[in-house]
């Protein structure tokens, strides 16, 4: 049935992004509906690690003790073990994530679930309206647009003032609007998994290296928990696959030389899946449309090898939420956030193919290569595009992303 809404915004997808969206405007008195397909959030296996940048979007947004009173941690220390610095040999370049940016503790890790479970809450109880076990969501652009769904068998189409899309990757939204996304070749598989049962695990620590065919990443999720990822060549997909997948991925980080901890995870236990998606970036040049606009990664995803997802959403949440409590609803105000986040994403963009080069490529020449670059950023002091992934890419200078300075770092 249509009609008009009582709805200043309609939001279409309930995680990180969309129920962030609705508590801050919710919190300034607009009127808002989530709609949600799943009935309960579903470990998806990404969006558990804020690097310290997302982590001053998160404060900013006021956030962030909401999320530290619900069990998130903060990784404060990066140890580099790798086939270059197995062992002790690493511990000389410990990295003081806590350092990174002035009164932020680090990288912020709390499992993706437990995050949308806390802000779609706190949404609620702030009066926002959380439709759950939403189907056939259609969205028309316009002034205004029309958002229509089927909950519990009843079809409602509304015309509020703005529809949010945050459906994710495979947004809905997106399609809909015929919005083209571009892409960067896969370039390798990376998939994770929770574990449980690793108490000794230091829960201000994470490790990232790489040994052999694979780079692996660990990180705390409070407790005896961490959650272990892993990126491989596709050539190795066959090594992952099957009904003992999860413990093929404990086995790989349990036979880890370099990794001191590497017993500790050959004792965990998997309480979640395994899934591995191939790692490229996808991008939306303009992610809005006359009554519309796209955030997080329904608006386009960085490579997740350097954990930027959660960063950019919430980027995106301030950026677009501060536009909305300006009392702007037409597609022209919302042209300041393209055009960051088109330029954002260029930078990270650029930022993750030269860590994808450096860390997820095998073999004893990307051994080499890779120590030749470390020594070129930490001897030599060459820029680099790397702080981007921690401190934010608009911090650095515009020559840290040029051809020539990638070339540089990654030449014989």
């Amino acid at each position: 049935m249509a009609g008009e809404s009582a709805n200043d915004v309609v939001i279409v997808g309930g995680g990180i992004a969309g129920s962030a969206l609705a508590i801050v405007l919710a919190r300034a008195g607009r009127a808002v509906t989530v709609l949600e397909r799943d009935r309960e959030p579903v470990d998806r296996v990404r969006g558990e690690f804020m690097a310290p940048w997302g982590v001053v979007e998160l404060r900013r947004l006021g956030l962030l003790d909401l999320l530290v009173g619900a069990g998130g941690v903060f990784a404060r220390l990066n140890i580099p073990y790798d086939e270059n610095m197995p062992g002790e040999k690493a511990l000389p370049f410990t990295f003081d994530l806590s350092k990174v940016i002035p009164d932020i503790d680090g990288a912020f890790c709390m499992g993706h679930p437990a995050m949308c479970r806390t802000l779609a809450a706190e949404a609620g109880r702030l009066g926002v309206a959380f439709r759950r076990g939403v189907e056939q969501v259609q969205v028309t652009a316009g002034a205004p647009p029309m958002v229509g769904f089927t909950h519990d068998g009843v079809r409602t189409e509304w015309r509020p003032r703005l529809v949010v899309g945050a459906d994710g990757r495979n947004s809905a939204v997106r399609h809909q609007l015929a919005m083209k996304t571009l892409a960067d070749p896969p370039h390798n598989l990376l998939g994770g998994m929770l574990v449980e049962g690793v108490p000794d695990w230091p829960q201000d620590i994470e490790v990232i290296g790489t040994e052999d065919r694979t780079h692996f990443l660990v990180f705390p999720q409070g407790g005896d928990r961490v959650r272990l990822y892993l990126c491989y060549d596709f050539a190795d997909k066959a090594l992952y696959a099957g009904a003992d997948r999860r413990q093929k991925l404990i086995d790989t980080f349990a036979g880890l030389r370099c990794l001191p901890q590497a017993g500790m995870i050959a004792a965990s236990r998997p309480i979640g899946p395994f899934n591995s998606y191939s790692n490229e970036d996808h991008w939306v040049e303009d992610p809005t449309a006359p009554g519309v606009v796209l955030i997080g990664d329904a608006a386009g995803h960085n490579d997740p090898i350097t954990g930027q997802g959660l960063s950019i959403a919430l980027r995106d949440v301030r950026l677009v939420s501060e536009i909305i409590l300006a009392g702007k609803y037409d597609r022209s105000s919302f042209r300041p956030y393209v055009e960051e986040r088109l330029e954002r994403m260029r930078r990270l963009r650029i930022t993750a193919r030269y860590v994808a080069t450096l860390r997820a490529e095998f073999g004893e020449e990307a051994r080499r290569r890779r120590g030749r670059a470390l020594r070129r950023v930490f001897v030599d002091k060459m820029p680099s595009p790397m702080p981007a992934a921690l401190i934010g890419p608009e911090k650095l200078p515009a020559a840290c992303f040029e051809p020539s300075t990638v070339e540089a770092l990654l030449a014989p």
